[in-house]
């Protein structure tokens, strides 16, 4: 015979694991209902609104070349850390340049937030050994701009790098 513990153990593990497997399923179906709205807001937005879409897909665009770059070369590197003919000094190496990408995507993202908190801009950053490329959003752009977020981004290195700022509307 079933006693009140072992009924209210069933009860509360049913509905634990019915709730995990709604929690498991659910991003995918958030997804779609995502999608979805975003297709029908599409079709209301005004040209301002289709601009600044535009805007940000450009940025995402270039975040995610950069990304696809990056992901290529860190797959280079894990090979040759994992490759067992590698000898001790290329996997060294592989591991530097792997700390050395990571140390640059935290830079990047603290500059793009930088500009952000600032300038109220959305931006694109990329760094590379001494050379640093921005592509900010903003609809008025001049040279005063431009130079206070080189100003800005060259205060957060001890050497001279080499910044561009580009604009897009």
């Amino acid at each position: 015979m079933i006693n009140k513990q072992n009924l209210w153990f069933l009860t509360l593990f049913s509905l634990i694991l019915v709730l995990s497997v709604y929690y498991i399923t659910m991003p995918s179906d958030l997804l779609v209902a995502s999608k979805a709205a975003e297709n029908t807001s599409e079709t209301e937005t005004t040209t301002e609104e289709e601009t600044t879409i535009s805007e940000t897909n450009n940025l995402t665009a270039l975040r995610v070349s950069l990304e696809e770059e990056r992901d290529a070369t860190k797959s280079q590197l894990e090979a040759t850390m994992t490759d067992e003919n590698a000898t001790t000094e290329e996997k060294n190496n592989a591991y530097e340049q792997l700390k050395y990408l990571s140390e640059v995507e935290g830079t990047e993202e603290k500059l793009e937030k930088l500009i952000k908190e600032n300038y109220k801009l959305d931006s694109f950053v990329k760094v590379d050994t001494t050379q640093i490329k921005v592509v900010a959003v903003a609809k008025e752009h001049d040279n005063t701009l431009a130079n206070n977020i080189m100003r800005t981004i060259q205060n957060e290195f001890e050497d001279k790098q080499t910044i561009t700022v580009k604009f897009e509307t």
